[in-house]
């Protein structure tokens, strides 16, 4: 496996390193496991619907219970009656999965070992880069090579990255480029992507935390 490597002018200057924790076999129910968790852990769970009790009137029996004709009610809030209460309804509650952290970490390292494994993963070396306006960083992200309509992940090191606030800024306007700070990188941010950007501080701190 051969990852890119290129500098902030978008051309390639050789290879990255493939460190021991990216060097896996994807498997596939790793991958699906951590997909799944992580769209159904930002999920609000907020959907709540009234049940009889809850809801406003139905205090007095609407009719005698004998002699009217009619089939005998206690409330107007009831389940059958219009406006009336919920059954089985949904209320509020959490879908979030629990993952192991060692799985999780191990399901990144899949991701971004599939990602370089079909070349769409490449290394940045962001040193001195500070775009200054949006259409140059598009240019950097869309060069040569590069399919123009493809969604691209570009993560970041906020910490050790001189121009990652100069990123942020520039690409908050490109459609299909979401820029992420690489804590906050998710097994389905890489794949749900066509491609995926790493600076070269970051790549080095996903590659000592999927290796821990």
């Amino acid at each position: 496996m051969a990852i890119a490597l290129i500098d902030k002018s978008g051309k390639q200057i050789g290879s990255a390193d493939v460190p021991a924790a990216f060097a896996v076999e994807p498997k596939g129910a790793l991958l699906h496991q951590a997909v799944k968790r992580h769209l159904a852990n930002r999920r609000a769970g907020t959907a709540s619907t009234k049940r009889r009790d809850e809801v406003a009137g139905g205090g007095k029996k609407p009719w005698r219970q004998k002699g009217t004709g009619r089939a005998r009610h206690g409330s107007i809030r009831s389940p059958i009656w219009r406006k009336g209460g919920s059954v089985f309804g949904p209320l509020p509650r959490s879908f979030a999965i629990a993952m192991p952290k060692k799985a999780r970490r191990r399901a990144l390292a899949m991701a971004l070992a599939a990602k370089g494994a079909d070349g769409s993963l490449t290394v940045i070396d962001a040193a001195g880069l500070k775009p200054a306006k949006t259409k140059e960083l598009a240019g950097l992200v869309w060069g040569e090579g590069a399919q123009a309509g493809s969604s691209v992940l570009f993560v970041v090191d906020a910490g050790r990255d001189d121009g990652a606030a100069a990123i942020v800024q520039c690409g908050r306007n490109l459609a299909r480029l979401a820029i992420v700070n690489h804590g906050q990188v998710s097994v389905h941010g890489v794949l749900a992507h066509d491609r995926v950007l790493v600076t070269k501080n970051a790549y080095e701190a996903l590659a000592e935390v999927c290796g821990a």
